[in-house]
């Protein structure tokens, strides 16, 4: 292959027909393919590296700290856990498509976090846009999104993204401007988007982190009236034998 037509394969984009230009010419010169099946074939290897390349981007763009997914999950040692429940969710996949949200609740350790990156990591390999973060990273950002004055690009952004995986509720407690920007984000994505929350403790105990009684349950009703909540309260901490969440 001379240099000018690798100059023009590169700027195209079409680096898997230039990394493999001497197996196609391969197959070409042992006359096992047509021109049209060679063609199709070389465009559909060219759809699939692309496709792939896109994949990878997307899952490194999510910033997922640990890649759990469900086959792993050890449903054996939680018994109390409505296995049957998160499978059909997980596997009719139409929670995304119906903007609805899932809600994990329950003690440390649980793997809530493990369950809730699985579903965040699915939505990824089916070609949505996702993002990871934690709670507190969240609110920070967003509070300082107004001092920056970035607030719209940045509440845009998270608005933007198909599915959210908001972890660790409940750990830190939020002044108002945090309150009120975290309810006017689940506000922007209800019914548009699908959120994943991981939260310590219940919704009736919400208001002692958010510190306001009106935007608390406001928060709640958004995030619930399209959902399913995932009761893990009763479920026992993995955390002796393996980190989930």
């Amino acid at each position: 292959m001379d240099e000018e037509l690798k100059v023009m394969l590169t700027h195209i984009g079409m680096r898997g027909l230039l990394a493999n230009w001497d197996h196609y010419l391969s197959i070409a010169q042992k006359g096992n393919f047509s021109h049209v099946r060679l063609l199709k074939h070389i465009i559909e290897q060219e759809y699939k590296i692309k496709q792939e390349n896109a994949r990878k981007r997307r899952i490194s763009h999510a910033k997922i700290p640990e890649p759990f997914v469900i086959e792993t999950f050890p449903f054996d040692r939680q018994p109390k856990l409505n296995r049957k429940k998160i499978l059909a969710i997980y596997d009719t996949f139409d929670y995304l498509s119906k903007q609805q949200n899932i809600i994990w609740i329950g003690p440390t350790g649980t793997g809530k976090t493990g369950l809730a990156t699985a579903f965040l990591t699915q939505a990824i390999e089916k070609g949505y846009r996702g993002k990871f973060i934690l709670f507190p990273e969240l609110v920070e950002i967003l509070y300082q999104s107004v001092a920056d004055h970035t607030e719209a690009k940045i509440m845009k952004t998270f608005e933007s993204y198909d599915c959210l995986l908001i972890d660790e509720l409940g750990y830190v407690e939020t002044d108002p401007v945090q309150v009120g920007l975290f309810f006017t984000l689940i506000h922007k994505r209800h019914k548009k988007k699908s959120t994943l929350i991981t939260s310590n403790i219940g919704f009736d105990q919400w208001d002692s982190f958010l510190k306001n009684n009106q935007l608390t349950a406001a928060v709640i009703d958004r995030l619930t009236e399209s959902s399913h909540v995932i009761n893990m309260k009763n479920c026992k901490s993995l955390r002796a034998k393996l980190d989930q969440g």
